[in-house]
This record gives C-alpha cells, structure tokens and sequence, in this order.
C-alpha cells in the first residue's frame, strides 16, 4: 500500500471513529467498505490522467474562431457564419438590433429552420413570424449564442447592436463541436419552450475538442461561479480579468485569497466600477493591480485569463443576478494559444488612451 493510500486509510479511521456517531457495528461495515475499496485501489492502480481522459466525450473538428470587437468585424463575422448555415439558425440573444444581422436571418428563414429567443426588454418587433419568441421571465434572459445546423456554436460577450460591434470592447468565439452544439441546443430549446423552470443540467460538461479540454455550463442551473470559483483556485501563475460588471464577492475572495507570487492584473468597465456593490475599491484597497477602462464606450468583456492557459469567457458576468438569476452560459478552454489571444486583447484594452 503506498503512502496516499496509507494516509486515507487512517484519515477514514479517525474520522469515523471521533465524527461519525454510528452504533459499532455499523461503524465497522462502513470502516471495512472503506478499506476494501483502498485494497483494491492498490491492486490495481491509482486511476490515471490518461483514464480519467477516456470516459469524457472527444471530438475532432475544426479549430476554434475567436474575433474581439470593434477591431475584428463583429457583425460581418456573424453574418458570414449564418450564411452558412444549411438546415437551421438557433439564436438567444439578448439585444439584436443590426439591421443586416436581422435580414439575413430574415432571408435565411426561407430556406432553414431560423428561430430566435430575444429579451423583452430589448425587442423592438424588427422580426415578426413564429419563428421568434420573447422571454418573458422575471429576470434577464442575457445569453448571445447561435447554433448552426446542430453543429457549430458562436457565444461570447457580443450583442449584435451598433454598439456592440463597433465601439465596446467586446468577445466572439465560434466552435465547431456537436457536442457543445447539443448542450448549447438543449438550453435553446428550454427558453423557447418557455420551460426556465425545469432547467436540467448540462448534458456534456466537459468535452475534448481537438485534444482541447472545454467546460460549458449555464446559469442559474449549473452554478457558473462555482465553476469559476473553482477555476481561479487552480491558478499558479497569474490571473487576468476583463469585467464589465463584478458584483461577486465570493469570486473577488478567490482572486484575495491567492497567493501573493501570483501576477493578477483586473480591468473594470468604468461606469459599472463605481456602483456601490461592485468589488473594484475592494480589490484596489486590498493592493490588486486593477484599473478602470478608458473606452469612451462600455468595455463589455466577461473574460478571466489564468495561468496563460486558460480562458473563461460567455455571457457571465460575475455578479449575483448574473450567477442565480439570469439565463447565460460560459465556457471554460484549457488551450495556450486561445488563452494567448485573450491575452493580447487584455494588453490592448489595458493600453487604452
């Protein structure tokens, strides 16, 4: 029996023995089902990275596109990736209000099976027909994803409005993946059927994409800022973030918590900085290196960036509304070189004038 193992081993004993008030016989069971397990555990060996690997679902596809606005033609990427689709448009978006992003869904709808979910509050009848729905729930539906024929996903911080694309700081990713597409397809389907309150959870939390680890979640049902929580407490290195409203203060504790070696430099869309719940002073006070943008816009990004390796990104943002409250969805990627596209987005949103 190697040392971890011996180590459980007597950690089990002594829990069972001061913690759990149990009669002795079933005390004892319950300490032999433990050491079973540890036997055989030790015949067969630990379960490995490579295992644990297998039984999540993989995939291979085509890599990942990432576009950040106004520099990259937010609405014009958008456009194109609808344009291709064949069979069907799934939208949730909270605020549409491009017009050539409205017309070609428009003209899409002749050929495939185009359906949007939009805000409430921001839909201004530009589409009319059974194929839009308004969420009328009490609570913001805050999501901006696309599914394309069952088999690509766009989600990211972009809504697809004037200023959305060509003045805030904004982030688009387009992956094609079924499984993600599937997950992200069973969301849809919940808000269009109106269903919010049966939400079930993620179907495919983790995937492989490419040899790419991905996490994808929703809110409220899978707890995004556990997930988050969870993320940040992994980081070794460094941790950079680009918030436009960061209300949380459990995520704030995670980021205060970390060891002082680890580089964590913040960024705080201005307007939002100086609501009396956002964590800005709180972080600032504590001696974080964090700013506030100079867009004359919104910087509107939900983006954290750990350890140059790992990027969070979607339409959460890390705020108490925004985790139990609204409909949005965040994806996880353990991938180098996404992480360092993000990266270079933080530096120029960083060195804003």
């Amino acid at each position: 029996m190697n040392k971890l193992l011996f180590k459980f081993f007597v950690f089990s004993k002594r829990k069972l023995r001061k913690e759990v008030r149990l009669p002795f016989f079933w005390k004892q069971k319950k300490f032999n089902f433990i050491l079973l397990i540890i036997i055989l555990l030790s015949l067969n060996g630990c379960i490995t990275g490579n295992d644990i690997k297998e039984s999540i679902p993989q995939e291979t596809n085509l890599e990942p596109i990432l576009f950040f606005c106004p520099q990259d033609n937010c609405e014009g990427n958008l456009i194109e990736l609808i344009n291709q689709s064949k069979e069907s448009v799934h939208c949730a978006i909270y605020d549409l209000k491009l017009e050539n992003v409205i017309k070609v869904l428009g003209s899409k709808s002749s050929e495939a099976d185009v359906k949007l979910v939009t805000e409430k509050d921001n839909y201004e009848g530009q589409i009319k027909g059974e194929g839009v729905r308004l969420d009328k729930n009490n609570y913001y539906m805050h999501n901006k994803f696309c599914i394309i024929d069952h088999k690509i996903v766009f989600t990211g911080s972009f809504n697809p409005t004037e200023r959305g694309a060509y003045k805030n700081n904004n982030n688009g990713a387009v992956l094609y993946s079924k499984l993600l597409a599937e997950n992200y397809e069973e969301e849809f389907n919940e808000l269009w059927d109106r269903n919010l309150t049966s939400a079930s959870e993620v179907k495919y939390p983790v995937i492989y994409l490419n040899d790419m680890k991905i996490e994808n979640y929703f809110c409220p049902e899978d707890n995004c800022a556990e997930h988050v929580i969870k993320a940040i407490n992994k980081a070794e290195s460094s941790i950079y973030f680009m918030t436009f409203s960061f209300t949380n203060e459990d995520i704030a504790d995670a980021i205060l918590f970390k060891d002082t070696n680890i580089k964590i430099k913040g960024i705080f869309e201005t307007t939002q900085a100086g609501s009396q719940y956002s964590q800005y002073a709180r972080l600032r006070d504590f001696g974080l290196e964090v700013i506030k943008d100079k867009n004359g816009a919104n910087m509107h990004h939900k983006v954290f960036i750990i350890d140059n390796n790992t990027v969070i990104t979607g339409s959460f943002n890390p705020t108490g509304s925004g985790d139990k409250r609204n409909d949005e969805n965040i994806l996880i990627i353990y991938d180098r070189d996404i992480a360092e596209k993000y990266l270079d987005e933080f530096e120029n949103v960083w060195n804003l004038k």
